[in-house]
């Protein structure tokens, strides 16, 4: 039977087997619901780099670009890690280069997987009916804080091991702990949640509108991967 893991942080990722396997991204707050959100809209691509310098570099060959530090746009940037940023035309047919604090990092160490998707509460079903119907173990790599576990990243694992626990194994507790944890919070996630120190970072900027958008589910029907350097969209 195929296994589906969970891994909490980039900084435990050492501990995982990625070779063979299909990595799913979770940044919840707010980069991987930020490119869901930009592929249901029309952009043609993303790509995803670890610092500030390389994202201007594509920047400065012509592509929008888009930096967060400390759930902030970083100046000289035309777009942030808000969903709503993306609900525009100008991102239509663009290809845009992003990098966050946490998410985008999460990507790029992921690469030597067989596939890497991106992953939210928004794109819940699409990821999950498309790994139906693949013969390879899946990891949940939860992108965190800072190499810090957070609550979010590791309610949506919980959620995809909910949708896939019929047809994969929970390979270890990370993954029954993520599952026990979602089943416990699914009901209500805003309040489940309301305590938890992403939350808590994001209300102080006054964003609780992106908080409320982000913990919907199902709402696109996409599923980002990575070819290459770039995220394209698959429809599924």
């Amino acid at each position: 039977m195929k296994q589906i893991d969970v891994c909490l942080t980039p900084e435990l990722l050492h501990l995982h087997t990625v070779e063979n396997t299909i990595v799913v991204v979770a940044d919840v707050f707010r980069a991987t619901s930020c490119m869901v959100t930009a592929f249901a809209y029309g952009v043609n691509s993303i790509i995803p780099v670890a610092t500030i310098e390389e994202c201007r570099d594509w920047q400065e060959r012509g592509y929008l670009a888009a930096a967060e530090r400390n759930a902030q746009r970083v100046d000289g940037f035309e777009l942030d890690n808000s969903p709503f940023t993306y609900m525009d035309e100008q991102i239509r047919g663009a290809n845009v280069a992003m990098t966050t604090t946490n998410g985008t990092l999460a990507i790029t160490k992921s690469r030597s997987a067989v596939k890497v998707l991106v992953g939210s509460f928004l794109n819940l079903d699409a990821i999950a009916r498309f790994l139906q119907s693949e013969r390879y173990d899946v990891m949940v790599l939860c992108a965190g804080w800072k190499g810090r576990v957070n609550m979010e990243d590791t309610l949506f694992a919980g959620a995809l091991v909910d949708r896939l626990k019929d047809s994969y194994a929970m390979a270890e507790d990370s993954a029954i702990m993520s599952w026990r944890l979602y089943c416990q919070g699914k009901d209500n996630l805003p309040s489940y949640l309301a305590n938890s120190s992403h939350i808590r970072r994001l209300q102080r900027l006054g964003i609780q509108k992106d908080i409320t958008y982000c913990l919907q589910h199902d709402l696109y029907d996409v599923v980002p991967v990575l070819r290459g350097n770039a995220l394209v969209s698959m429809q599924v």
